[in-house]
């Protein structure tokens, strides 16, 4: 940057606007220094070069500092934005497969109740019988004595209280309570439970009462009666409710019966119908 003429009128204007007693002061003291550094760079003196080398310097470095924002914040923000730009699609991702997870899993429960139904289906005989309803258990409610479930199947379908309730052929309770579209099963181990029942080793008559526990109790034996293992007991139909040799279970030594029906296990059960009363 070269000192001229110019910078010695800028220099006398500005001493101009000085008022007061220092004016002509600096006035001179501006033409002084005016003239001094005119001849300095017109004589190409050293030090006047490189004052002006390293101003310049400065002033090139002031420069590229002042514009590198613009050269690295236009990069960072395209780089926060593709950040969360990813973020945004990951988030996206994580949804489609939870959700594709929950279908998943949906259609291996529709599956599973599907290969049930069939079992029911092949081990009832359904479709030859016009006595039976296929039901679905609602609700399982299972209390320390009371034992029962809710079923979808109600007095719409020609359900009524006291109808007898199996699963794959074995007894596993009857209905105690019924409503338009459901009704309530109490099973063979609820507390409330006593129904007539026949061992099939020598014919004895007793009566299975449940206690609230998974195996059910033989009461009313003959006096003196000794309990074996693995006798089959079956409905014996004298409370005109369930059908003479139902199969129930088998008995254990301690005189309990080891249901054939594991009644927490149940998802679907049939209904036996009183012949010709099904409604359509």
């Amino acid at each position: 940057m070269s000192v001229s003429r110019d910078d010695f009128s800028i220099a006398f204007r500005s001493a101009l606007l000085q008022r007061g007693a220092s004016q002509k002061f600096s006035i001179f003291s501006l033409i002084i220094i005016a003239i001094i550094i005119f001849f300095l760079d017109v004589y190409g003196f050293a030090v006047v070069k490189t004052a002006r080398g390293v101003i310049n310097d400065v002033v090139y470095r002031v420069s590229f500092l002042a514009s590198t924002p613009k050269r690295i914040f236009p990069s960072l923000n395209s780089e926060i934005a593709s950040h969360f730009n990813l973020k945004k699609e990951n988030e996206e991702l994580r949804k489609v497969i939870e959700k594709y997870k929950a279908l998943e899993l949906n259609l291996e429960y529709l599956t599973n109740e599907n290969l049930n139904l069939k079992k029911v289906l092949n081990a009832e005989n359904i479709s030859n019988v016009s006595n039976i309803i296929l039901a679905k258990v609602l609700v399982d409610r299972n209390s320390p004595f009371l034992k029962s479930i809710i079923v979808n199947k109600g007095s719409k379908e020609g359900i009524e209280k006291g109808m007898p309730v199996t699963k794959d052929n074995n007894l596993v309770g009857r209905v105690v309570e019924t409503n338009y579209l459901s009704s309530r099963v109490l099973l063979l181990n609820d507390l409330n439970s006593r129904i007539p029942v026949t061992l099939d080793a020598d014919n004895s008559q007793a009566i299975l009462s449940g206690g609230g526990t998974a195996k059910p109790k033989l009461e009313y034996l003959p006096e003196g009666y000794e309990f074996a293992e693995d006798v089959n007991v079956f409905a014996s139909g004298k409370d005109g409710i369930f059908s003479p040799g139902t199969p129930i279970g088998e008995t254990t030594i301690d005189g309990e019966v080891d249901l054939f029906i594991d009644p927490n296990q149940l998802s679907f059960v049939t209904v036996i119908l009183k012949k010709n009363e099904k409604k359509f």
